[in-house]
């Protein structure tokens, strides 16, 4: 018989365990209060580590972000990165983080875990944005990499990313060994704040900031055209990290300098006038920047999410309404530029290929199998594409581009990661280019889907805070209202997937979680599966394709819909009303209790 441990006894062993001052004294409030539901909440469940390494509200206990988690992680990684790396010991471990509140404390425990096992520590003292930590991993041939990070979540957010030693993030089964060391290992070593004083720690960001930019030069192709251009550009860092290399990145393209969106562009941990520091959440989070290219006369602005591996980019059209481009709109124009850059280099592009997560537009397929390159889809995320991308090129492959419609974007081969500051670079590069030519941002986007076909998406989210609430959903769409015995013996339940979205016959599913696919004879599908994680696609006789997942980092459920027409009003419209039927039928969100969407 299993007993539970009492929330007192998990009190008490938070309290043994925890050396903090003020988590301390937050568990301590809650005891004495005889808070059981919160401490419940905080306690009873260890923070997940998974592939996307660990991410979670900062505050006290196991299911949180503070440093007696983060000084867990780092020792179940580190034991694993010695038993699974060569010569992991003198190779070494990058450290970054960006500007968050306690990002600082968490890099700083990190680096003195390692330190105390004699592993050679190289720690970026000051702020970083993201790629700076797998481009270390990759420039100095390290065993592994960690960046403590949040990205775009809200403010009370923390994240502690992992790279490994092939400078990409973790894919399974790292992440299970990962998880089960640090459960082996939760009794903490050592408690070590000053561990960016010890002498044995090196700080490589002399030496590597000038090394990556000296890479992202690669990819500037027409620096004195750069250099005349009369358009102006502004710019926002959403609160983050990301001006010094922003600005950085326009020095080495040739470019004038950035217009800055002054209340956004110092880091700040407060995030103060952004709900959401996610240049995702439409324009609402761009409102400042919008606000300032108004002001200068500036017809583009830039963002990136605070941790400056993301990118966005919006225009002001002629009627003065600002558009501003989805991630798969982004990623298509990034794709044919890179193509036209490439041929136009006199390179052959029999071997060049490109990637995109399964999530993301079917138009970089289309323009893939039109213009005869190398295409694939992956698993969501950067893990996938940038692990895909390495094995490519031992096969011979140019991989010069890859994305995720999260705008997330993989210029050349700097690091194998998302980057927003070189799709910054890039994307500059190519407006310019534009505009010199009289032609709008827009407009060479309509002119890529006159070529290849309009493209509309509608993807969007419901928040969810109740996992059982989430797997109920799920299980509703694969085994119906009604699960009934799968007679195969292959399943728990028989697959009961919905015929029809609204009036449109659905004539394939593809279940990731499950490991089903009905286009397939045996009915396994080839892209690898992940039980841990929700994902169900569905293709309709239209041609329409939508996919429904659960994210690894937040507390929802995402959809990425998308149909295609031979005009951009009946791709837009048929993308509106299979959305409204999706989310009635299959999501239900009124009957389940989904809170909706709120613009930033």
């Amino acid at each position: 018989m299993t007993f539970k441990t009492s929330i007192t006894d998990l009190a008490q062993e938070w309290l043994r365990l925890d050396q903090n001052p003020e988590t301390r004294k937050e568990i301590s409030t809650l005891l004495e209060a005889n808070n059981t539901a919160e401490l419940e909440t905080r306690l009873r469940n260890r923070i997940e580590f998974g592939t996307a390494g660990l991410r979670a509200a900062m505050e006290a206990g196991f299911s949180r972000m503070n440093d007696l988690t983060v000084i867990q992680a780092s020792q179940g990684l580190c034991l694993y990165v010695l038993e699974h790396v060569e010569n992991a010991k003198e190779r070494g471990v990058v450290i970054g983080h960006d500007h968050r509140h306690h990002s600082n404390d968490f890099a700083r425990l990190t680096a003195g875990v390692f330190l105390s096992k004699g592993v050679k520590v190289y720690a970026y003292k000051n702020l970083v944005h993201t790629p700076m930590v797998p481009f270390g991993v990759k420039s100095l041939n390290a065993a592994c990499g960690i960046m403590i990070t949040a990205s775009h979540n809200p403010k009370k957010d923390n994240g502690y990313k992992v790279y490994w030693e092939n400078a990409c993030q973790i894919i399974p089964p790292h992440d299970e060994g990962i998880a089960k060391m640090i459960t082996d290992n939760l009794e903490p070593w050592v408690w070590d704040y000053k561990s960016f004083e010890n002498p044995a720690l090196e700080d490589p960001t002399e030496k590597l900031v000038p090394a990556y930019f000296d890479q992202v030069d690669s990819l500037c192709i027409a620096k004195e055209a750069n250099a005349a251009s009369e358009t102006k550009f502004v710019y926002t860092a959403m609160h983050g990290v990301g001006y010094p290399f922003a600005k950085q990145v326009f020095e080495r393209f040739g470019f004038k300098p950035l217009i800055p969106t002054k209340e956004q562009i110092q880091p700040d941990p407060e995030f103060p006038t952004v709900a959401f520091p996610n240049p995702e959440e439409g324009k609402g989070a761009l409102a400042l920047a919008f606000k300032a290219a108004d002001e200068s006369g500036a017809s583009v602005v830039f963002a990136n999410d605070p941790d400056a591996d993301r990118f966005t980019v919006a225009e002001k059209q002629e009627s003065g309404e600002w558009v501003l481009f989805t991630g798969n709109q982004i990623g298509t124009m990034f794709a044919c530029n890179a193509l036209d850059n490439w041929r136009a280099s006199g390179k052959s592009d029999a071997k060049v290929a490109m990637l995109c997560s399964t999530v993301s537009s079917n138009m970089l397929a289309k323009v893939a199998k039109t213009e005869g390159i190398h295409w694939e889809d992956t698993l969501t995320g950067f893990k996938w594409i940038g692990n895909r991308a390495i094995d490519l090129e031992k096969e011979g492959y140019d991989v010069i581009f890859g994305y995720e419609e999260a705008i997330g974007f993989m210029l050349g081969d700097i690091v194998r990661d998302k980057d927003g500051v070189s799709a910054l670079g890039c994307f500059a590069q190519m407006a310019a280019q534009l505009y010199k030519n009289g032609t709008r941002i827009s407009q060479y986007l309509d002119g890529l889907y006159k070529k290849y076909g309009y493209f509309s998406s509608a993807n969007s989210y419901f928040i969810c805070y109740e996992q059982e609430t989430i797997d109920r959903i799920f299980n509703k769409m694969r085994f119906g209202a009604s699960p009934q015995a799968d007679e195969s013996g292959r399943f728990a339940h028989r697959p009961t997937y919905a015929t029809h979205i609204g009036a449109h016959k659905v004539v394939n599913v593809r279940d990731l979680t499950l490991g089903y696919d009905t286009s397939k004879k045996d009915g396994v599908p080839t892209l690898p599966v992940s039980p841990s994680a929700q994902m169900i696609t569905f293709y309709l006789e239209n041609g329409c394709v939508f996919t429904l997942r659960t994210s690894g980092t937040e507390p929802k459920i995402k959809y990425y819909l998308e149909v295609s027409s031979s005009t951009k009003e009946e791709a837009e419209s048929e993308a509106k009303e299979i959305e409204a039927a999706m989310c009635k039928q299959l999501l239900e969100p009124e009957a389940n209790g989904l809170q909706y969407r709120v613009s930033a």
